[in-house]
């Protein structure tokens, strides 16, 4: 790996607040280490901004360890960026090459309006696991680690589809803004496991209805979502959450 410094143009996504059109702007950033992270480098750039009397800008960022999922930016048109299996906050600089013009810009969606720059308001998630992504039955005090037996392979179905962080890279990344392989995560992990049968055919009921709710595009079986998501989740959940929600839709009746 080299270690030259880079010169790029940075083609990011201007927005002042959600009612305004918004635009890319070129802005010119030099030295840049190839050892940074891709935040890291933002964070130079706003530097060089707020030295200038300019605006920085605006994105999310919380952990910088790809676990909290906030690092949601569209790099080059890919979601999270060129790696696979990665969120922005660990994609480095490596991965570009000098005088390469870098565009960035906000997830692209309906339901997630841009708050500023590229910053968006991904609340609609938030409401869609507030309709039923939880156990809310008294299940009294905490049992033994062995007291429920559940089979290894359960086991790692449920824990592959909590390794969701809920970044929506999915639904940036779906020609339709899909939400489906977000839903189908938090559905899977508790329709697997005995503690969230209880509650199977209402939650699946109103997870679905919420996502409809909040403007989410339909799926079509592209997978791009898997493809762009950086815990890999399976669109296997998906054929999950079409079983429990007919099962649910039946039962209902």
């Amino acid at each position: 790996m080299s270690d030259e410094h880079l010169n790029l143009t940075l083609r990011i996504w201007r927005q002042d607040g959600p009612e305004d059109r918004g635009a890319f702007r070129n802005y010119q950033l030099d030295n840049v280490s190839p050892h940074m992270s891709f935040l890291e480098m933002l964070d130079v750039l706003n530097e060089q901004l707020i030295a200038s009397s300019e605006e920085p800008v605006e994105f999310d960022h919380d952990c910088r360890e790809g676990i909290c999922g906030m690092c949601s930016l569209m790099i080059n048109g890919q979601a999270h960026g060129p790696d696979r299996a990665t969120t922005t906050c660990q994609l480095h600089m490596r991965r570009f090459n000098n005088g390469d013009t870098i565009s960035i810009e906000p997830w692209r969606a309906t339901a997630f309006p841009v708050v500023r720059d590229l910053v968006v308001d991904r609340s609609a998630f938030d409401r869609v696991i507030g309709s039923g992504g939880y156990v809310s039955v008294n299940t009294g005090n905490a049992p033994d680690g062995n007291a429920i037996p559940i089979p290894g392979t359960t086991q790692e179905v449920a824990m592959d589809a909590a390794a969701c962080i809920g970044c929506g890279a999915c639904v940036a990344a779906c020609k339709n803004a899909s939400a489906m392989l977000f839903v189908s995560a938090k559905v899977s992990q508790m329709a697997v496991l005995p503690q969230g049968r209880t509650e199977r055919t209402e939650r699946v009921l109103g997870m679905v209805a919420q996502m409809d709710k909040e403007g989410f595009g339909s799926c079509t079986n592209t997978s791009e979502c898997e493809a762009a998501c950086p815990a890999e989740i399976s669109v296997e959940h998906i054929a999950r959450l079409n079983r429990e929600y007919a099962r649910a839709a039946l039962t209902a009746r």
